[in-house]
């Protein structure tokens, strides 16, 4: 109905934005203890949250700390719980802050309303009949086409009367339908028996099942793997496609017509936005990232249709179903020994808190048939060398392990990994150095403190689609004494990497390469590197450069890409003098982003010849 769309109008709304000196959403989940409560609403405030602190006196404590004298707004969003105790615990640890803080619920359930005693309670009502028929028609039609097709109004005024006013019904059944002219199509979903199931407070909306009914087969496999994230999870389109391919989800759509697995994904991620299975974020799309969440509606059917292959190890779990393939875990090594001997068919862990390095060893040591394992913030210095053991690893996720030094050189062993990320490990001192030997590798992100990359050569990296080098502030070479690898190489990304002076000469020799991104090097001095323009043919559809303070003038390089550079963006260049009279000839040219360019004076006189350009953005600094 638009509750928690609502709710965040108001959260980010100006005046609420100035009113209040604390704002925090929590997305509560329906089985939740208070203590798990407290630990969401610090980290939602930007504390973090240490591992070792999960004594409740010390969380309790934390917390009205937070609180104390500021006047906060406190969103819990989709709450189910009705136990009355659990609320008024809470509620006496949020007493803490000043007059006039106010604390925000979403939810579902009447039952929940009455419990938790409002002050105020604002019921959103469905669309009305009109809006409904207008929006549905907005989503099965392209604009005007719905005149074309008389026919089929009638049947589509009769759906929307099942919808109930419910936009995301509306918009998932109309996304199904969109393109779809045949009337017998649309009368199988106006027909279909699934309308006939009651409908409960709380229950999955049959719309939805509709929806999910009518998908081919391989874009359920892929939303089912969905069940493995939390409600109110940011997804990531290029970490969500690798772990697709991780478990072979992705197959080719065509045999006559090869196409990269993670093209392929992302139709899969178009195809579910269509339905509004998934619900694009309005976050900028940096890195070829971006980001999506996906409804409360649509998690609970994610829910309904893999729960039995998935589940949570914490420390509330009693029992768990020999069925579970992918694990998240959020306990003690002891709980995962629990289990483990029942749990015969994991193929993903992932952890949700800060693992002890015991919990680890003893998920790698107990299950041996893993495609998948993620390990964020943790705390130990070095990588268990068991890791070597994991022969059907394809990705490995070690993110953001801020004290990590050191990876066995074991990991080299694992010849089927295809994701290995390694960003925000700032403290790791080399690469292993054998990694060479790591040659089905797409997606490879690193951080490090080494001054050098890859000096055993990396010349079998020939699976490589993704390369991220970033907050390395020691790295001066990259890729030395190398000619022919990185074949199939389409993003580089180059962020903080402060003692780079130029691009490796490499760069000329990677034919495939369509997206390059440097960001906040210092040192690097973009005319070295890349040869002479005549000799390249590089395929660059975008180039991202951001606070070089080296750069003056755009490199000859570029040129090479004149047939295919559709995006350009240059910001906070203080240096930039002007803008290469062959600018003009970059014929596919759709976009030119100049932001905080100060030393930019005007822009070449062939500009204005560019038939291609779309959109010209050109933004001072404040």
């Amino acid at each position: 109905m638009g509750k928690t769309t609502l709710a965040k109008v108001v959260y980010n709304d100006e005046s609420v934005v100035k009113h209040f000196q604390l704002r925090m959403w929590v997305c509560v989940p329906e089985n939740f203890n208070v203590t798990r409560l407290v630990k969401d609403i610090l980290k939602s405030a930007g504390g973090r949250v240490d591992k070792n602190s999960s004594n409740e006196d010390t969380l309790q404590t934390s917390l009205r700390e937070l609180l104390k004298d500021k006047r906060f707004l406190l969103v819990l969003d989709d709450v189910w719980n009705e136990n009355r105790n659990k609320w008024t615990e809470l509620r006496d640890l949020l007493n803490g802050g000043s007059h006039g803080s106010v604390i925000v619920v979403t939810t579902r359930s009447h039952r929940v309303s009455s419990v938790l005693d409002p002050v105020y309670t604002h019921s959103v009502e469905g669309l009305s009949k009109e809006e409904s028929l207008s929006l549905f028609v907005k989503c099965a039609f392209k604009e005007g086409e719905d005149k074309l097709y008389p026919n089929l109004l009638p049947i589509a005024d009769e759906i929307v009367k099942k919808c109930k006013g419910v936009p995301l019904a509306l918009k998932s059944l109309g996304g199904l339908l969109y393109s779809k002219v045949d009337e017998s199509e649309w009368e199988l979903v106006r027909g279909n028996e699934i309308w006939e199931l009651e409908e409960n407070e709380g229950g999955i909306l049959p719309a939805l099942q509709l929806s999910y009914n009518q998908m081919p087969i391989h874009l359920k496999r892929c939303f089912a793997y969905c069940v493995n994230f939390p409600k109110d999870y940011d997804f990531s389109n290029i970490l969500l496609i690798e772990q697709w391919v991780a478990h072979g989800l992705i197959i080719q759509m065509s045999p006559n017509k090869k196409q990269e697995l993670e093209d392929i994904g992302e139709l899969y991620i178009k195809e579910l936005m269509s339905i509004c299975f998934f619900q694009l974020d309005l976050q900028e799309n940096l890195f070829g990232m971006y980001s999506f969440k996906m409804h409360d509606l649509v998690h609970d059917l994610v829910l309904s249709i893999g729960h039995e292959e998935w589940s949570e190890i914490d420390s509330d779990n009693k029992d768990m179903a020999s069925t579970v393939r992918h694990l998240s875990i959020s306990s003690s090594s002891q709980q995962v020994s629990k289990f483990s001997n029942k749990l015969t068919n994991v193929r993903s862990i992932m952890y949700r808190n800060e693992p002890h390095v015991s919990s680890v060893e003893a998920c790698i040591s107990r299950f041996k048939s893993l495609r998948l394992l993620t390990i964020p913030y943790s705390d130990f210095e070095n990588l268990p060398s068991s890791i070597g053991t994991q022969k059907h690893l394809r990705y490995l996720g070690l993110s953001l392990n801020q004290s990590i030094k050191k990876l066995p050189n074991s990991i080299c062993k694992l010849h089927n990994l295809q994701t290995l990320l390694l960003d925000g490990c700032r403290d790791l001192e080399r690469l292993p150095k054998d990694m060479r030997n790591m040659i089905n590798l797409r997606f490879l992100t690193i951080s490090t403190k080494d001054t050098c990359l890859f000096v055993n050569g990396v010349c079998c990296f020939n699976s490589l689609q993704i390369l991220w080098v970033v907050e390395c502030p020691r790295l001066e070479c990259l890729l030395p004494q190398m000619d022919r690898c990185l074949t199939n190489l389409r993003m580089l990304v180059f962020v903080e990497c402060e003692s780079l002076t130029s691009l490796p000469p490499i760069i000329k020799h990677l034919k495939a390469l369509e997206s390059l991104y440097i960001c906040d090097c210092e040192e690097i001095d973009l005319t070295g590197g890349g040869g002479d323009a005549q000799d390249l043919n590089l395929r660059l559809q975008i180039l991202y450069i951001t606070n070089l303070p080296k750069l003056e003038i755009l490199p000859e390089w570029l040129l090479g890409s004149a047939n295919t550079l559709k995006h350009l963006h240059i910001e906070q260049c203080e240096n930039l003098k002007a803008l290469p009279e062959w600018l003009p000839t970059l014929k596919s040219l759709q976009t030119l982003e100049i932001i905080e360019c100060n030393e930019l004076s005007s822009l070449p006189e062939g500009i204005r010849h560019m038939k291609t350009l779309r959109k010209l953005v050109i933004i001072p600094e404040l």
